[in-house]
């Protein structure tokens, strides 16, 4: 029996992008139960009704907003009544950035900061006590390969990403000694298809609302949906997903650091 099968699985960002195609894969599998979230209810309703008609049953919606922390306690609180467990948080929600360092005001950089670590890691606090009382579960984080590298207009939204690899590696090193059975996988999608980049902050806090070819040319969702669930599957501590570039870059900056730096200057990454 695959190992997500049976189990309730948790989506944040669940509207559209990876988030979108997780739904959808995922209702795909064998009595899942899931629970998506994110700001928009009736863009949560529309993926809901775009899902089997034999999976809606078994799907609920929660509302909420990363950004709000003071909500997320009992928002976790509700995704766990919702089914009487949770055994599966996909961490998925998030913004994006396209403006360079000079230029962004200091509130977007706490606005990126807000929404892709502290309202990820908050969930992630709050469901952690389910998770050691039933002793088992499943933290999945969709950070970015700008987890692991930074390039031109992302300042931000790397620093981010890299503060959960931060916080999820230790986690992760902190329950293997008497949780075993409670994982922590962080996914590092390169460059997708979605609408991530129309929704991007530019330095002002405005939305760039423009399409990056670099994004257009991306891994579809749905491939990158697929790879996220046999990763988990796999109970993987982190995996890297998406064209050769991205992927090639992870590695060089790891081993070759100097002339990953001087490749990075001259990335095409708009």
């Amino acid at each position: 029996m695959a190992y997500i099968n049976n189990k309730v699985i948790w989506v944040t960002g669940a509207s559209s992008g990876i988030g979108e195609a997780l739904t959808y894969e995922l209702a795909k599998k064998d009595n899942v139960r899931l629970i998506i979230s994110s700001r928009r209810k009736e863009e949560l309703e529309r993926v809901k009704g775009n899902c089997p008609q034999s999976a809606q049953a078994n799907i609920r919606i929660l509302p909420l907003d990363l950004s709000q922390q003071e909500t997320l306690k009992l928002s976790t609180e509700a995704a766990v009544q919702f089914f009487g467990t949770v055994d599966i948080l996909i961490n998925n929600g998030g913004i994006a950035q396209r403006s360079l360092a000079k230029d962004t005001l200091i509130s977007v950089d706490r606005q990126i900061m807000e929404v892709d670590f502290f309202g990820t890691i908050a969930l992630t606090k709050f469901l952690l006590p389910h998770f050691l009382e039933k002793k088992s579960g499943h933290f999945v984080t969709v950070s970015s390969v700008m987890g692991l590298i930074g390039t031109p207009y992302r300042s931000g939204y790397a620093a981010a990403k890299h503060a959960l690899h931060g916080f999820f590696d230790s986690l992760r090193a902190e329950l293997w000694k008497e949780h075993k059975t409670i994982f922590v996988t962080l996914i590092c999608p390169g460059w997708v298809r979605t609408n991530v980049t129309l929704n991007a902050l530019v330095g002002d806090g405005s939305t760039l609302n423009k399409m990056d070819r670099t994004t257009d040319h991306g891994l579809s969702p749905k491939v990158c949906a697929e790879k996220i669930i046999k990763a988990i599957e796999q109970q993987k501590n982190e995996v890297y997903i998406g064209g050769a570039k991205e992927v090639f870059a992870v590695y060089l900056k790891r081993f070759f650091p100097a002339l990953f730096a001087r490749a990075v200057r001259k990335l095409s990454v708009r």
